[in-house]
Formats: structure tokens, sequence, C-alpha cells
């Protein structure tokens, strides 16, 4: 199982790597597994590389979600 968490293109770089922006943190992702991304589209990141463009609704929905989550899970 994995876990990819929206993150918003902020740039591309040279057409394989992205600047992202996922909860106000920048890193930089591989773009290699993914085609016609552009600055200020979503898509999913993991470890370091996009999976999946995702629809700016889907991408907000699920970002949400994960904000309530966070929000609701007690402490361990």
């Amino acid at each position: 199982m994995c876990l990819a968490i929206p993150a918003r293109v902020v740039e591309v770089l040279n057409g394989n790597f992205a600047i992202v922006e996922q909860g106000g943190v920048k890193t930089t992702i591989s773009l290699s597994m993914v085609v016609g991304v552009s600055e200020g589209d979503y898509v999913a990141a993991h470890v370091g590389f996009a999976i999946e463009k995702l629809d700016a609704i889907e991408a907000k929905s699920l970002l949400a979600l994960l904000t309530e989550l966070t929000v609701t899970l007690p402490p361990p």
C-alpha cells in the first residue's frame, strides 16, 4: 500500500522535475511517470515522484479530508 499526497506544482524544471508545495513545504519531485504537467496543476506525490495528475477539485477534496483526519485523530 502507498500513500500519495496531493501536491500543487509551483514550477516545472526542464520537463522532468518540478517544485511542488504540500502544506506550505516546497520540495522537488520527478515528473518521469506523468505527462502534461504544468505550473498550477495538482499531482499525487509519492516518495519523490508524481504518480498521477489530479483534477484540482479532487485534489482539494483530498487535502480537506487529510486535514480533517489529522485534526480528529486522537494522540497516540
